[in-house]
């Protein structure tokens, strides 16, 4: 439902003089972007309703949604939709004369958009699998991080596209919004990062090894014992230290 509403909201020019479009879903028009957003208010929902931790759950279906796009994406070309810029490279993707826009009805083979998504997706998948293996990454951090990696592909993507969309200051409305999302998703990243670290000092809170530690990160209480010995060295006594 996400998909479509997010589409109908982009390009309701498209419905204006026939608004019973909006019902005709066999005839193309569902968004990533508001497939993804439906998606991620349902898990929200979902683990509230059953106590569920939401950031592992995003965590946990971050490869998978990746892997999910690059599969969905070869619907554009059994459409032969939302395909680039005329090349003439040898991957060029030959549209129906039926199916090429105003202006390129000379044109043959375009870039096709759909497969250098496929492909990115899938190198996204591939990539979370391996980060979070590599590196030990707070709750939360695996989602974000699809998100940065994927707005940064699609904002290339998206400027080579050649179908009508509307512009705002020169640039594709989908293009504005992976910029927005791109900048937001490494600011949360980072922000995830950094609790986790704040958490992991405090007082009574878990370390980094899942433990709690009741003084403070490497901290251990002193004792009588500890406390002349450290008389004995503090600087400026007769002790060993000076």
């Amino acid at each position: 439902m996400g998909a479509r509403v997010y589409h109908v909201i982009t390009d309701y020019q498209l419905y204006t003089d026939d608004w019973l479009g909006v019902f005709r879903i066999w005839s193309g028009g569902l968004s990533i972007w508001g497939a993804v957003a439906g998606g991620a208010i349902a898990v929200v929902v979902l683990a509230r309703v059953r106590r569920l931790d939401t950031l592992a759950l995003m965590d946990a279906m971050a490869p998978g949604i990746a892997l999910a796009q690059a599969i969905g994406r070869w619907g554009n070309w059994f459409n032969q939709e939302l395909f680039g810029r005329p090349t003439d490279l040898p991957w060029g993707l030959e549209i129906d004369p039926a199916r090429r826009p105003a202006g390129y009805e000379q044109t043959e083979t375009f870039h096709p958009t759909f497969l250098y998504e496929s492909l990115w997706c899938l190198a996204i998948a591939g990539t979370l699998i391996w980060a979070e293996k590599r590196f030990r990454f707070a709750r939360g951090q695996t989602f974000a991080l699809y998100v940065a990696l994927y707005t940064f592909g699609r904002f290339w993507f998206e400027n080579l596209r050649i179908d009508t969309a509307h512009e705002v200051l020169g640039l594709r409305v989908n293009a504005w919004v992976s910029i927005g999302l791109f900048v937001a998703s490494l600011a949360w990243f980072a922000w995830l990062g950094r609790r986790r670290r704040d958490l992991a000092t405090e007082p009574g809170q878990p370390g980094p090894s899942g433990e709690a530690e009741e003084v403070g990160a490497g901290a251990s209480p002193a004792g009588p014992a500890d406390s002349a010995e450290s008389e004995a060295i503090r600087p400026g006594s007769d002790g060993v230290a000076d």
